[in-house]
């Protein structure tokens, strides 16, 4: 029996991938019908479990709370499962008749899901529907915090899958996770995509297991309250978003970047709604227990608690009904712990003084831990909102709404999706909001839009000597077919009712013409004697021209002479033909009806 864990893990890996490829197999060939009549049943699943998923998940986590972690379930089962039920999936998806374009949708196979712990349900629900939904297996590596709630996620959703008639093996999930187990399902041959949600060695891990790969980075998020926002509402939104399930979405507020002019007024409707400013003595025992050095990640101790919770542990005292803890910074980095992600209810505080100096700060903190995740703005100057939104190096930057929310399409028409792609700028291979779509791949069946001309002639051959320079071997020219040749003449001549005479290329110099032409000048020459006979060529072929350039010789030709096209093209490059208004020995010159014999 193997006792060691990371043996059994990677076992297991490999059998729960091996199964979810034989069934995904099966599964491929469903209709759309059979397809999201599995979905329907997953989903009801999922949904009618919410409650008890989300005790599950606090009971084993310690991390946020049941309330909101029931939200984040529902929002998978209801919300995700809304956005992705009409989507075509199998099958032609579109044709596009004017270019002359079909569509048609093909599953990329078995995606391993990485789970995490701060959303352990939520997450695992969301990743089954959508990989389903493309016609997928999927196999989840449980976070082992939280392996016991996500296992139990699953068993659920299984269970529903196969009484809708899903393949047995189609969903899998890792009951003694360890790192080697999860890097054996990442990099075994039959996993055909990565969903990593999970720290940034996890998701470096994923990138880097040599398939592709949809990672999520790290979220950092500023929220600038500008001058016109309305400042009740921003405050109220980003406490909400900030305090949401204690703070454990990647999504949620960091910081709070307001306006100068209304710095007061913000920090007195803060204080209002419930939050506790922390002195500078605080901010630094504060800091040192929220991020821990020198690694400088955050406390797993402090991840998605109440935030008396967290002041309890770093030994300061604050009201029980405070809902959020604020530090006033300074700047941002490593000399500044709370600038950075805290995955818990505390929020940095900066005063600026426009819009364009929030932008730069915004981008500092997004730049220290949080690239292409989310910013946030609350501000009815749209103006503003649009200087604001292109100047951040942000894929989803909200308006006037929480961070959490908005940036997973709960309160905007954003794509709803657990898993928020942070762009090249976050090394990231998308900056979407995942769902199906981006786990099936596109086969395009392309009609001809546009006739190729046919090659009617073979590419010449080099000249022998140009071979010679370039190094290659010379090759003597294909001798030519002469009774071929003499057929194609022959047709040539009886077509335009030419009687066959004459000789070949080599044949003498035709003799004068009789008649006045052939009679002295005036000045006693003869045209003879100002021209003289030179023999033209009868038919001219490649290996005539190549022979020729090899001996450095030119060939004269005539009206009547016959060459073939590549001859032509090599002779008059390498001016190897000379023409001549002479025919060809046994020709005749021909003008109108009448013509006269030469030689």
């Amino acid at each position: 029996m193997i006792r060691d864990a990371d043996l059994v893990s990677v076992q297991m890996a490999r059998d729960l991938v091996e199964r979810a490829d034989e069934a995904q197999k099966r599964f491929a060939a469903f209709t759309q019908e059979q397809v999201d009549a599995v979905i329907d049943a997953v989903a009801e699943a999922a949904t009618q479990a919410a409650e008890p998923l989300a005790r599950h998940a606090v009971e084993e986590t310690g991390y946020g709370n049941v309330k909101d972690k029931i939200k984040k379930n529902l929002f998978s089962s209801v919300d995700v499962y809304k956005a992705i039920r009409p989507m075509r999936t199998v099958g032609i998806l579109r044709e596009d008749r004017e270019n002359g374009i079909i569509e048609v949708a093909v599953p990329v196979g078995v995606v391993a899901a990485i789970i995490p712990s701060t959303n352990p349900t939520s997450t695992a629900i969301y990743k089954t529907l959508i990989s389903l939904k493309a016609r997928n297996g999927i196999v989840h590596s449980p976070h082992p915090a939280a392996h016991g709630c996500i296992c139990t996620a699953v068993d659920i959703m299984t269970k529903a899958a196969l009484q809708a008639g899903a393949p047995e093996g189609l969903i899998g999930c890792m009951r003694n996770p360890t790192m080697a187990g999860t890097q054996e399902l990442m990099r075994h041959p039959r996993t055909s995509v990565i969903l990593a949600t999970g720290g940034t060695g996890l998701v470096r891990a994923a990138y880097s297991s040599g398939k592709p790969a949809f990672g999520v980075g790290p979220g950092n998020v500023p929220a600038y309250i500008e001058r016109t926002a309305n400042l009740r509402k921003a405050v109220a939104d980003i406490i909400t978003g900030k305090t949401f399930d204690y703070g454990t979405l990647c999504s949620a507020e960091q910081a709070i970047l307001a306006d100068r002019s209304i710095k007061d007024q913000v920090i007195e409707e803060l204080r209002q709604q419930g939050a506790y400013f922390l002195s500078p003595g605080e901010i630094d025992m504060l800091g040192k227990i929220v991020i821990l050095q020198p690694a400088f990640t955050a406390n797993p101790k402090i991840v998605g608690k109440h935030p008396a919770v967290i002041a309890e542990m770093a030994g300061i005292q604050v009201p029980s009904a405070t809902r959020v803890l604020i530090a006033p910074l300074e700047g941002v980095g490593k000399q500044f712990p709370l600038s950075a992600e805290k995955l818990s209810p505390i929020l940095a505080f900066y005063t600026v003084e426009n819009c364009h100096q929030a932008a730069e700060l915004a981008t500092s903190l997004l730049r220290f831990g949080g690239l292409g995740h989310t910013c946030a703005i609350h501000s009815n100057n749209e103006e503003a909102i649009l200087e604001f939104g292109k100047a951040v190096p942000a894929f989803r930057v909200v308006v006037n709404t929480p961070a959490v929310h908005g940036s997973i399409g709960y309160s905007t028409r954003l794509f709803p999706a657990m898993t928020l792609g942070c762009g090249a700028v976050g090394n990231n291979i998308t900056s979407d909001n995942i769902g199906p779509q981006h786990l099936m791949n596109i086969k395009r069946i392309a009609h001809e839009s546009r006739a190729v001309e046919p090659v009617t002639d073979h590419v010449p051959m080099p000249p022998r000597s140009f071979r010679a320079a370039a190094g290659g071997s010379v090759a003597a020219a294909p001798a030519p077919d002469r009774a071929i040749i003499a057929r194609v003449v022959e047709q040539f001549l009886s077509q335009r009712g030419i009687p066959r005479g004459g000789g070949p290329a080599a044949a003498s110099a035709p003799s004068r013409p009789a008649g006045p032409a052939a009679e002295e000048s005036p000045s006693g020459a003869s045209p003879a004697s100002a021209a003289p006979p030179v023999a033209v060529a009868e038919f001219v072929s490649e290996a005539d021209v190549l022979a020729a350039i090899s001996r450095r010789e030119k060939i004269w030709i005539g009206p009547g002479t016959i060459v073939t096209p590549s001859a032509r093209e090599i002779g008059t490059e390498k001016e190897v033909l000379i023409e001549t208004d002479q025919m060809p020995a046994g020709r005749f010159r021909t003008s109108g009806a009448a013509s006269s014999r030469e030689g």
